[in-house]
């Protein structure tokens, strides 16, 4: 078995030390703020089995630095807007580490601390996808 050197919680935690957390309750409060946009890092697989927040712009995680970035052919002109821009996964681990990479390529982000899980405990809208 490999030895890691550090493990995925701490590299969260030490992660959270260093960015800007919004709760769940204050990110519902902020998701009518035409100047702040919700980002979904999440799986579009996620997305379909659970929903997803109303108005979320989705970005999946593995696309994250090419979109942002506005030398990249990926860019999307969303990201290079003057908004403030709050990402979330499910539980506030990998958007944790995501924001940190962003504010590491000096993309001013934040991201929702507990989550789409402390969203939906905190009574934040959602909404799925139609089926027919």
């Amino acid at each position: 078995m490999v030895k890691l050197n550090i493990s995925a919680a701490d590299m969260v935690a030490a992660a959270r030390e260093r960015i800007e957390e919004v709760s769940a309750a204050d990110a519902i409060a902020m998701m009518d703020n035409p100047d702040v946009v919700i980002v979904d890092l999440r799986d579009v697989r996620e997305r379909q089995r659970v929903g997803f927040i109303p108005g979320a712009f989705h970005c999946p995680r593995g696309m994250m630095e090419f979109w942002v970035d506005p030398e990249s052919p990926y860019f999307k002109s969303i990201f290079g807007e003057d908004k403030k821009f709050v990402f979330h996964c499910a539980s506030g681990w990998r958007s944790a580490l995501a924001v940190a990479t962003l504010n590491d390529m000096g993309f001013p982000a934040a991201h929702i601390r507990e989550g789409f899980t402390g969203w939906v405990e905190q009574g934040g809208p959602v909404e799925t996808y139609k089926t027919e």
